[in-house]
């Protein structure tokens, strides 16, 4: 019996597994590194956006080039103009008017 006892501490002893302490060390270095990556994922979809914005500005910009290179009679052009001519297709038409893109004219 007391053989049994003294096997059982012994096993006792040599549990493995995490102490509270070392869970809560792990714990904090997540939230810290949460706290550093989720602001820079939130920059880069702003930057993201503003780069696709200015890409979506040169390429209606070379659109209305192409469209009055072809027609110098018409010199009030429209981003429905450019749809209707096949220079932007209505998916391109549809996210430069939800971007706010105009087209202005040289006058």
């Amino acid at each position: 019996m007391m053989y049994q006892r003294k096997k059982f501490q012994g096993k006792a002893a040599t549990r493995s597994g995490f102490t509270l302490i070392e869970m809560t060390i792990v714990l904090f270095i997540i939230s810290l590194l949460i706290l550093i990556i989720i602001p820079n994922l939130a920059n880069q979809r702003k930057h993201a956006q503003t780069v696709h914005t200015t890409a979506m500005k040169s390429m209606v910009q070379a659109q209305v080039d192409a469209y009055q290179s072809q027609h110098p009679d018409d010199p009030h052009v429209t981003i429905d103009d450019l749809t209707h001519n096949g220079y932007l297709t209505k998916k391109q038409a549809n996210q430069a008017k939800h971007e706010g893109i105009r087209v202005a004219s040289d006058d």
